[in-house]
């Protein structure tokens, strides 16, 4: 299985671009914001309620927040999201997150005992489905009025690289671009191409400048891998074992790239190489998600804590739970919570064992908790207190850690983001084990977790753990 092709198509970029016609741009912009006071100001005119008080500064932190929360709207991408339930999923967590927001300044500014609840109940209901439709709707208007708008812009390609060959494939996909791809440059023979294209290899590069004064061509997309300078590669491989942030000025790509981001410091333009995909209004949403998650799941399966709590206390003698010494983001040390399933509790810093099938350290209890995944509920407990999340790269036993990240390059990078009680390899099969082929793969799937991380799909892996857990017949 490809890892990165099979992680949904969840990582469409919703970004505007140069690329995008002054009324793209717009409708991106302000679609979000308007369609969400749209919508409560017709639920205050159905209600028969004014827009003042502490309404009208709801609809002003709504057109701030949702700027902020939801993005610009997604109108390029939505002939690829082939389930409307993936967008809807998606703009309903971060809509929930934004509405968190503005109930607390709401509450702060001391205008939330003037407010209609039921109202706002409604409006906080409609409002996903509105913002879902509008851009089904945006993308229809645009695609019929582009069609009108005149000629197509002419580009070409200059190089026929693997990057080359998805932006000619998206450039031709998406018809708000309106752009035609005449072609390629290339200065290599056919026998060296490592990748095939639809358009022609027009000339080698020295005649590109002749041909684009020749035939109107508006746009030139260099696709060249840019120099690897020794230096940096040097550099770079000496950091493979570091949880460091690192970046480039101004940019080079490459490299393998962990969510790789335009930014500026100070004035000063760089790009971030190797990066958390939680910054900003994302890491808000992640962590509210975790929140009322954790909090919800140990609401219900309070009873199931506490039957399990007590069968491991009459199974065999030793503590309810098992504490573990493991890497948390940044590969700082965190303390990992299971019930206990195992006549052994090693702290995991100096050795650790993995466990094989029919293991006899594993007590009878144990076999069942641990084939169900209960043992790993106490780790809810540890996304309320921030150091896991609901979603993430599996922790692994510090002897673990150190034994693997001089075995495996950007092993330590999965540190990038918290560790989850779930995660992306976990439910594509990659369960437990201890050998070096096994740990490239959980490695390899969790990198791409990180270059490709959403909200929806950390929902996905959610209602994928639920049938691993019910299915899984190598769980030990």
């Amino acid at each position: 299985m490809n890892v990165t092709t099979d992680m949904l198509t969840a990582r469409d970029s919703a970004a505007v671009t140069l690329a995008d016609s002054p009324s793209v741009f717009t409708v991106k912009c302000l679609l979000f914001p308007i369609i969400s006071v749209l919508t409560l100001v017709g639920c205050l005119r159905i209600a028969d309620e004014a827009l003042r008080g502490g309404y009208f500064l709801i609809a002003v932190l709504t057109f701030i927040g949702v700027s902020e929360f939801l993005g610009v709207a997604r109108i390029s991408v939505i002939d690829r999201l082939r389930q409307p339930e993936h967008l809807l999923l998606d703009i309903t967590a971060r809509w929930l997150a934004m509405l968190l927001f503005v109930g607390i300044l709401v509450y702060l500014s001391g205008l939330a005992h003037t407010l209609n609840y039921r109202l706002l109940a409604v409006w906080a209901v409609v409002t996903p489905l509105a913002l879902c439709a509008a851009q089904f709707g945006a993308r229809c208007w645009l695609t019929r009025s582009q069609a009108q708008g005149g000629p197509l812009r002419r580009s070409v390609i200059v190089g026929v690289t693997e990057s080359g060959a998805r932006l000619e494939q998206a450039l031709q996909a998406d018809a708000l671009l309106r752009t035609e791809v005449v072609g390629y440059f290339e200065d290599r023979a056919a026998d060296r191409l490592l990748v095939s294209s639809s358009k022609p290899i027009i000339d080698r590069t020295t005649g590109l400048a002749e041909f684009v004064a020749r035939n109107n061509i508006e746009q030139v997309y260099i696709t060249l891998p840019m120099k690897r300078d020794p230096r940096i590669l040097s550099i770079l491989d000496s950091l493979q074992d570091s949880t460091a942030s690192i970046y480039f000025v101004p940019d080079l790509f490459g490299f393998n790239l962990i969510q790789a981001r335009f930014d500026n410091l100070s004035g000063i333009p760089i790009v971030a190489v190797r990066e958390t995909p939680f910054y900003g209004a994302s890491w808000l949403a992640k962590r509210v998600s975790d929140v009322i998650i954790a909090s919800a799941a140990i609401l219900v399966l309070l009873p199931v804590l506490l039957l399990v709590a007590i069968c491991v206390r009459l199974d065999s003698p030793g503590p309810i739970f098992f504490k573990q010494r493991r890497y948390g983001l940044d590969g700082r040390e965190i303390l990992v919570y299971k019930f206990r399933s195992m006549t052994v509790t090693e702290d995991g810093r100096s050795k650790h064992m993995a466990v094989s099938r029919s293991d006899s350290r594993v007590t009878k209890v144990g076999a069942f908790i641990r084939k169900t995944s209960l043992d790993e509920l106490p780790q809810l407990f540890n996304v309320l207190e921030g150091s896991m999340s609901i979603v993430g790269p599996r922790p692994h036993p510090i002897a673990m850690n150190e034994h693997y990240r001089r075995a495996i390059p950007s092993y330590m990078v999965r540190h990038k983001v918290k560790p989850g009680i779930t995660g992306w390899a976990q439910v594509n099969g990659y369960r437990g084990g201890d050998d070096l082929e096994l740990m490239r793969k959980r490695i390899e799937f969790d990198l791409a977790y990180l270059r490709n991380w959403s909200l929806w799909l950390d929902f996905r892996i959610l209602f994928k753990t639920v049938w691993v857990v019910w299915t899984d017949r190598h769980a030990y």
